[in-house]
């Protein structure tokens, strides 16, 4: 469960937001009935109910095939790489060695990472995972034809078809018909569920499982959020209210949308939803800008600009209510002028500064939305993927655009295939 609070983001909003409730009940029966923009891709509407569990358990049977190894190379990018990866981070306990190891490559086009990676691998007992929808977006098929080269050359072809496997169309496309002619385990992405969606999927559920992670709690908190958007009242549905917010908030003047965390684990989640919310918002000229900062670190740099730059920001923040302890001790010297808060625990520490930020924050004239969840674990993790999915659906809804396509991503990749020479 979450809470939201807009108290200090209502301040800066001249319409009530409970005034959009008519135009929210209409939006939301377009959703669940599938009968508006983009409606082609909402299988993700119902996955944490749908998903496939002998899938999952095809997974479980996968991961015990191959429980000794180092490592699992993920390859993808886009959302085929930014769920696993904010879902990993998210969960992961820090300077822990994690066995097997979750490794991403095929997000960027880097010779230096990739020359690394595989010198890394020479020495590691590990598998892949390509995931593609297509087989032939430029960043993944290039890191695959080297990883399937290296994990061919080290382990010879035939144990190699072992450890690929395949997350990729059901029927069409060149890894699939790669996968069918080399007989690699293969994982469905659904026509339905586009890649900013997938994380419930096979997409993230393959590496989740890997890594050890509680796959069905994280399952579990996404059935929670789904149950609770049923009721499309803005005095019970946070993640239609926290929609409605954010518009209001850009009808007001607020272009930029930075979502805050005071936690390191966070940072790569902001990953996962600068996409989700970019890519189905900024189309034809609308659209918040997203952004996101990790405090306190950023107060040090982005703070100024926040703080007393111009007055088109406006910041979500997302709190964590229970952190680990750890005390301040007391130094008898005190040369760095600390013992006034001697005894007290970090996390406290870090909750003031939160508190301070925000208040000089929205003194400075910037609103605040807060969402805080009670822990960083696989059930909140899943919880805030399928609420901010669905808030997403409604606030590209409230901006009339398609939340489901990108024709945008399309252009670069058309003047650098001309840059290349493709035909």
């Amino acid at each position: 469960m979450i809470k939201l609070d807009i108290k200090d983001a209502k301040k800066f909003i001249k319409t009530n937001v409970f005034s959009l409730q008519d135009q929210v009940n209409e939006l939301h029966d377009v959703i669940v009935n599938k009968s508006g923009l983009g409606n082609d891709f909402l299988g993700w509407l119902d996955l944490p109910l749908t998903y496939d569990k002998e899938e999952l358990d095809r997974i479980y049977k996968l991961k015990e095939q191959h429980k000794g190894i180092d490592a699992i190379v993920v390859i993808g990018i886009g959302g085929s790489y930014l769920g696993a990866k904010a879902g990993y981070e998210f969960l992961k306990t820090p300077f822990k060695k994690q066995k097997p190891e979750l490794i991403f490559a095929g997000h960027h086009l880097s010779a230096n990472y990739l020359k690394h990676l595989l010198k890394y691998l020479n020495k590691k007992n590990y598998v892949i995972n390509v995931i593609s929808k297509s087989g032939t977006t430029t960043e993944p098929a290039v890191a695959f034809r080297l990883l399937k080269a290296h994990i061919e050359n080290k382990y010879g072809v035939e144990e190699a078809r072992k450890r690929i496997f395949a997350t990729t169309d059901k029927a069409r496309g060149s890894l699939y018909q790669l996968a069918i002619n080399e007989g690699y385990e293969r994982f469905v992405i659904e026509d339905n569920v586009g890649g900013r969606f997938s994380v419930l999927s096979a997409v993230g559920l393959l590496p989740f499982v890997f890594v050890g992670i509680d796959v069905e709690k994280m399952i579990k908190g996404a059935q929670d959020a789904y149950h609770d958007a049923q009721d499309p009242s803005l005095k019970k549905n946070k993640a239609y209210l926290y929609a409605v917010t954010r518009f209001l908030l850009n009808q007001s003047g607020k272009d930029v949308e930075y979502l805050i965390n005071y936690e390191p684990r966070l940072a790569f989640f902001a990953e996962w939803w600068k996409q989700l919310f970019g890519e189905s918002e900024g189309k034809g000229g609308k659209g918040l800008l997203v952004h996101s900062a990790s405090f306190t670190t950023d107060l040090h740099s982005l703070g100024q600009q926040i703080q007393d730059g111009n007055r088109i920001i406006f910041e979500t923040v997302l709190n964590v209510k229970k952190t680990d302890k750890l005390s301040i001790p007391f130094v008898e010297e005190d040369l760095d002028k600390l013992n006034y808060i001697a005894g007290k625990e970090i996390s406290y520490v870090n909750e003031q500064a939160f508190l301070g930020t925000k208040e000089a924050h929205i003194d400075g004239g910037v609103p605040n939305i807060v969402i805080t969840i009670d822990k960083m674990d696989a059930y909140h993790f899943g919880y805030l993927v399928y609420f901010f999915e669905i808030a997403c659906a409604m606030s590209a809804y409230l901006l009339e655009v398609n939340p489901f396509d990108q024709p945008g991503v399309e252009a670069y990749k058309k003047n650098m295939f001309r840059l290349l020479g493709k035909k």
